[in-house]
């Protein structure tokens, strides 16, 4: 028997409530924190929830800020926090996706203040202490402690009016953190073992999402998927697939959580070459090689899978071939520019993966 290979765990640091109306204890948990005045964040199209949920916080809600807004442009930033300091807020309350979770994010690493996150979508932003900003048409991403969410509040009634189209979708990119998890540098048996069971979440509850959207138990189960692969994600580094979505989103402004379903395919087929062992619970999840399957998959849930579908023109894939080039992300398959374009002219296509 061969020696265990050495491994760093950092253990999980953010307090998780799972429940069905979990919600209602979301005032419990200000106080839990020894916090008094929260701001509640949300999009513009979540505004009259992140009202109510402010009612119902009564004096623990300092007031609301609905402009939150995909890929977290410093200057949405700029604006929320003068709302922070103007109301003597001291925490805030993220209620949506990843747009709004990343405004809370970008407040508490700014000013020391606790967040407390309540997902709407599959999106597992709210357990990770990363952030990626948007500025001068370039997304950057950093990470830091005060960037983690202190408490997360999973409910699965608030994910029961998220739309087919975008459950699918928020679904891929939660599966994308499995993936790259699997073959992460830094990965270790701990996080291995929780995104093989996050892709298996994930691929059994998504399917019954999009068949019957109100299934309380499909939801649940993707629910619980998604909050592993967030948990994945804020546990390993980063790889290929976060660097050109990152690229994608930032200087493009393609849609998040799209633009991860179309490119989940190509990227982790592009690493099954030098990594297929690493990729086996999604193959024995999805009975295929890994890039085949997840194509099939994506496509199976009515998501997206062309970049020319979603905003980007074929003129911009060397622009963005160059950009992925600048610090690149560690990955288990050294790769070039012209590997980068090929993979981006595959994705524009929609052409099923080799691999």
């Amino acid at each position: 028997m061969s020696a265990m290979a050495p491994f760093v765990f950092g253990g999980l640091r953010s307090r998780v409530v799972f429940a069905r109306g979990a919600i209602e204890r979301t005032g419990e948990e200000i106080d839990r924190l020894g916090r008094s005045r929260a701001l509640v964040l949300s999009t513009p199209a979540q505004a009259d929830d992140a009202e109510a949920l402010a009612g119902r916080l009564g004096e623990r809600a300092a007031g609301v800020f609905t402009g939150a807004t995909m890929h977290t442009p410093v200057e949405v930033t700029e604006a929320a926090l003068a709302v922070f300091n103007d109301l003597g807020a001291d925490c805030v309350v993220s209620f949506g996706g990843g747009s709004t979770i990343g405004l809370g994010k970008a407040i508490a690493v700014r000013t020391g203040a606790d967040q407390i996150a309540i997902p709407t979508t599959y999106a597992g932003s709210e357990m990770t202490d990363i952030l990626g900003e948007t500025q001068g048409g370039e997304k950057t991403t950093r990470r830091d402690p005060a960037i983690l969410p202190e408490t997360v509040i999973y409910d699965v009634d608030l994910t029961l009016g998220l739309p087919v189209g975008m459950s699918a979708t928020s679904g891929l990119n939660a599966l994308a953190h499995a993936a790259e998890a699997l073959y992460a540098v830094d990965r270790n048996p701990i996080i291995t073992l929780m995104a093989g069971e996050a892709v298996r979440a994930l691929t059994a509850g998504l399917p019954g999402v999009v068949a019957a959207p109100l299934d309380r138990a499909a939801r649940s189960k993707a629910q619980y998927g998604a909050w592993l692969c967030g948990a994945c994600l804020g546990s390993s580094s980063m790889a290929l697939h976060h660097k050109l979505c990152h690229v994608l989103g930032g200087s493009f402004n393609l849609a998040h959580a799209e633009t991860h379903s179309v490119m989940l395919p190509h990227t982790v087929g592009f690493n099954a070459f030098a990594a297929p062992e690493l990729l086996a619970p999604i193959e024995e999840a999805l009975g295929a090689s890994a890039g085949i399957a997840l194509h099939r998959f994506a496509a199976g849930l009515g998501a997206p899978t062309r970049l020319s579908d979603i905003g980007l023109r074929r003129g911009d894939i060397a622009t963005a071939a160059d950009i992925a080039m600048r610090n690149p992300y560690a990955n288990p398959r050294p790769f070039s520019r012209d590997d980068i374009v090929h993979i981006l002219e595959n994705a524009y296509a929609g052409t099923t993966p080799p691999y």
